[in-house]
């Protein structure tokens, strides 16, 4: 078959259709040729060598080819791993900006540039295997961008306002029996009104997907196991939807963007994990499957000493050279064409530390902050960083740059760590609590840029952190060698499952501590999907590989899980009810509107201040706070002052019920109980009306909400004692 192929252009990269024809357009910067292969519905393969080479990107037009055309890359150069090249036209590439794919990569020795009969054989990776991998891997695909979007329109919602859940996109739905069985696990599934609804009636305002970019799906580690990846962290292609969460082969972009407009006429939006610091090739023993082959000195951060082998910042065997020119527009591209074409809302960066390692440390002022910072589209979306990565010196919580908000680490660990009892101190909490300006103000950001979470994807869920003191990864095939062993877990008396009602109450009580304590304090709140039902995977710490009903959410509710889900709803509403527990501004530990009062205090069980001599204190056991409505730092959207009811809350974390009192410093009036976790509703209707000379009681580990509308004074406080105790807020 003859096909006609003109110049084309070096821009856009990748397959794009203009009515008339395709472009295609590869980059590399060391190839000595690219052939184009396209393949027919048979799987027949046509090869076609690209006629033009500018700027190190080939290219040609093919006007005889449409959207739905199948096609891979072949990179012909040399094959020198002891200088970092590893070319090899026998393997068919994935283009780095498709679109789409056809499917999943069928794991073999084809996919491999060396031989793999000699497994045992360390430096295999130095000969060169002619064996063609064609038959193994998915294929590209020419898409067209045509979509009927109805007028959408990003939900915009600011991030004082902002409530993230995180979510699988196939677990959420894979058993919801009120969505069609065919939809069930599908960006359809996720936009289903059923779907939709329980998002709704949660109120959350962002759903931050697990990830969606194609990925290799059965790495070979897992192939002998019955397992496959899961969780989506080995991409293979940054601009193309998995073609398994589609409900209609050939349809994932389409029905990806039909998730988008529904999620967002429903008010929520969509945030993408994203995983730009590795890829699925790993080390230098791994297979080809795309960048590896298309130019690997390129794409790929070598060892400067020994370009055979790759840098690792990630623990998955390579890290992509950020330091390239290229590598950082794939990035960009890639980033852009999610906010502009596929319509998302904003981005978590997995290991993002990986990202800003200009040299070998990690620098907060790297291109591609820069870069992001400057970017007309990116710098509008929401930015959030998994502020780690497994290298040296990668823990980098609290040193991301303006625009960026950052998973707290330091909230998960210090919250965890207060409500099993374990010694903490009152400043650490303080800070948590309170948005952590030890870490982010002095930047010159605000409270929204700590991301709280008590659990994430990455090990326990919440039912599972007050039900297990040890991993159980057995089902993972793996000796129980993976995931982390220090959880700040307490399983609250025996290990996993119980009839014990003692310790399934104190189960109960500690997951509403957790969810009450998460949408109480200062920052963005994120809950872990299913978390809201109490959602188990059995004390598997590391479900990465599980796609089963362990990872999957059950949606049959017992008793206990509605009354979870039920606090929850009313949780996140009290919280959307209230802006003191989500200032835009930090706590300033002063009056700030003239009144005479200050906005945060902070108190002792026997009402007395603690002074500023008692924040390093981990002996303290229980702590009230006092957070004033009338003196909020927000305005509204029209410039009004923000007024709120005022609060006293009442934490309670040790082993014995104890007696507040409500401190002299608070004028007296009536403080009536709204929440009190040791009840099995953790909201009471009609509660008991305190005055200031009546002790509240608090029962072991709980935690109590008085609430007394419209009480603006407090009275007699000592200014400079509480200058210098709050200073931590």
């Amino acid at each position: 078959m003859t096909i006609e192929v003109w110049p084309g252009r070096s821009h856009p990269l990748g397959a794009t259709w203009n009515g008339e024809g395709t472009n295609f357009a590869l980059f590399s910067e060391n190839a000595t040729g690219v052939l184009l292969c396209l393949f027919n519905d048979a799987g027949e393969e046509t090869q076609i060598r690209l006629p033009q080479v500018t700027n190190y990107v080939w290219h040609g037009f093919l006007p005889s080819i449409e959207p739905g055309q199948r096609y891979g890359f072949r990179v012909e150069g040399p094959y020198q791993p002891q200088h970092g090249h590893r070319f090899n036209a026998n393997k068919l590439l994935i283009d780095p900006y498709a679109k789409a794919l056809t499917g999943n990569i069928r794991f073999g020795p084809e996919l491999f540039s060396f031989p793999m009969d000699d497994f045992e054989n360390r430096d295999r990776d130095l000969d060169f295997s002619p064996t063609d991998s064609a038959d193994v891997m998915p294929k590209a695909v020419v898409v067209e961008s045509d979509f009927d979007w109805q007028g959408d329109q990003h939900p915009d919602i600011s991030w004082d306002q902002t409530i993230i859940y995180e979510v699988h996109v196939r677990g959420f739905t894979q058993q919801h029996e009120k969505i069609p069985a065919e939809l069930r696990g599908t960006y359809a599934g996720m936009a289903h009104p059923e779907a939709i609804a329980h998002l709704k009636s949660l109120g959350v305002t962002a759903v931050e997907l697990l990830p969606v970019h194609h990925y290799n799906k059965y790495p070979g580690h897992l192939v002998t196991t019955g397992l496959h990846n899961y969780w989506g962290y080995d991409s293979l292609a940054y601009f193309a939807p998995q073609a398994d969460y589609s409900s209609k082969s050939g349809q994932q972009v389409k029905e990806f963007k039909a998730m988008v407009k529904a999620l967002h006429a429903a008010g929520i939006e969509v945030i993408l994990d994203v995983v730009y610091n590795h890829t699925g090739e790993g080390n230098h023993l791994g297979p080809t499957f795309s960048l590896r082959g298309i130019d690997n000195a390129a794409y790929y951060r070598l060892v400067e000493t020994g370009p055979r082998y790759y840098m690792d910042f990630t623990g998955c065997g390579n890290s992509l050279n950020v330091r390239h020119p290229q590598v950082l527009k794939l990035i960009m591209d890639s980033l852009r064409y999610w906010v502009l074409e596929m319509h998302v809302d904003g981005f978590r960066f997995d290991l993002a530390s990986a990202l800003a390692r200009e040299l070998y440390e990690v620098d907060r002022l790297s291109s591609f902050f820069d870069i992001i910072h400057q970017d007309p589209v990116l710098s509008t979306t929401k930015l959030i960083a998994e502020p780690w990565d497994l290298g040296e010196g990668g823990y980098q919580v609290g040193n991301f740059p303006l625009l960026w908000s950052e998973w707290n680490g330091k909230y998960r660990d210090t919250i965890r760590d207060f409500w099993r009892g374990e010694s903490y101190s009152l400043g650490d909490f303080a800070f948590r609590f309170t948005g952590s300006s030890d870490l982010y103000k002095d930047d010159g950001r605000l409270p929204h840029a700590s991301i709280n979470f008590i659990t994430a994807h990455d090990g326990f869920t919440l039912n599972d952190l007050v039900s297990y003191n040890e991993k159980h990864n057995e089902a993972n095939s793996e000796g129980n060698r993976d995931g982390e062993s220090y959880n700040r877990s307490w399983n609250c008396g025996a290990e996993g499952d119980t009839k014990d009602p003692e310790i399934l109450a104190l189960r109960a009580k500690q997951r509403r501590n957790y969810l009450a304590t998460l949408m109480l304090s200062q920052g963005v709140p994120m809950l872990l999907g299913g978390d809201e039902m109490g959602r188990s995977t059995q004390g598997n710490n590391n479900t990465y590989c599980q796609d089963n009903e362990l990872s999957w959410f059950d949606w049959q509710l017992s008793a206990s899980e509605q009354s979870l889900l039920t606090f929850a709803q009313k949780l996140i509403k009290f919280r959307q009810d209230h802006p003191i527990f989500s200032r835009h501004q930090w706590f300033f530990g002063r009056e700030i509107h003239g009144s005479g009062v200050v906005d945060i205090g902070w108190f002792h069980p026997d009402g007395s201040e603690i002074n500023s001599a008692e924040w390093h204190d981990s002996s303290t056991q229980a702590i009230s706070i006092f957070l004033n409505g009338a003196e909020i730092p927000n305005l509204d959207s029209k410039g009004k002052r923000i007024l709120d009811d005022s609060f006293v809350l009442l934490f309670n974390p040790s082993g014995k019920a104890l007696e507040f009192i409500i401190p002299e410093s608070v004028e007296t009036k009536e403080w009536q109980v709204v929440v009190d976790t040791d009840h099995t509703s953790g909201f009471v209707e009609g509660g008991k009306i305190y005055k200031r000379d009546q002790p509240v009681p608090v029962a072991a580990r709980s935690l109590t909400i008085l609430d007394c509308p419209h009480c603006f004074s407090l009275v007699g406080f000592n200014q400079a004692e509480n200058s210098s105790a709050t200073s931590s807020t």
